[in-house]
């Protein structure tokens, strides 16, 4: 263990955080086509539950469509179910080896509920960050007394990590209010 409090040891848990919490809210349906709709679809095939990127190419060739071209023809039905089971709400269409999945226009309703979802993915995501600023005030604290580190040093380190953890919540907020927009635009 380190004598010295590395602070951007939790600068990189932060932006992780926020690299999870943008993949999160990236599976929610805007009334647009978007691959990433998709990600926390897994398909039980071949013994396993594997994402449909590993058993098809997804691409979306339409504003509200997404096209999946799967490779083994044996796997249609599979995915089609995993599909029809997940959260969407979409009906997939089957062509051969080809899924396509119409998105439907958001209704108001709809578009609130999606809302309020996004928030809670947004409070998720505050939390985690405010969890790693207790993390590193608690090795702050522990380095303080163990005298690894000065009084003065503790103060400067604990207002740095502030910053980095207001900086942080912050841009889960810029990103939250962008998608709001997109949930919320017709």
């Amino acid at each position: 263990m380190s004598s010295e409090f590395n602070e951007k040891n939790y600068s990189s848990k932060m932006e992780k955080s926020i690299i999870s919490f943008k993949k999160d809210i990236s599976t929610l349906r805007t009334g647009r086509a978007n691959p990433a709709m998709l990600d926390t679809i897994k398909v039980d095939v071949y013994g396993q539950l594997m994402p449909i990127e590993q058993l098809a190419t997804v691409s979306v060739p339409e504003a509200r469509l997404i096209s999946v071209q799967v490779w083994d023809k044996a796997n249609v039905t599979l995915l089609d179910s995993a599909i029809q089971k997940s959260d969407l709400g979409i009906n997939p269409q089957i062509d051969g080896q080809i899924i396509r999945l119409r998105i439907p226009e958001l209704t108001e309703e709809r578009r609130k509920e999606f809302i309020k979802i996004l928030k809670g993915m947004g409070e998720k995501g505050k939390v985690s960050i405010r969890n790693i600023r207790r993390e590193a005030n608690e090795d702050l604290k522990k380095k303080l007394k163990l005298k690894e580190i000065t009084e003065d040093q503790s103060t400067n380190f604990e207002k740095n990590i502030q910053k980095l953890t207001d900086d942080n919540i912050n841009n889960i907020e810029k990103i939250l209010s962008q998608k709001e927009k997109e949930i919320l635009q017709i």
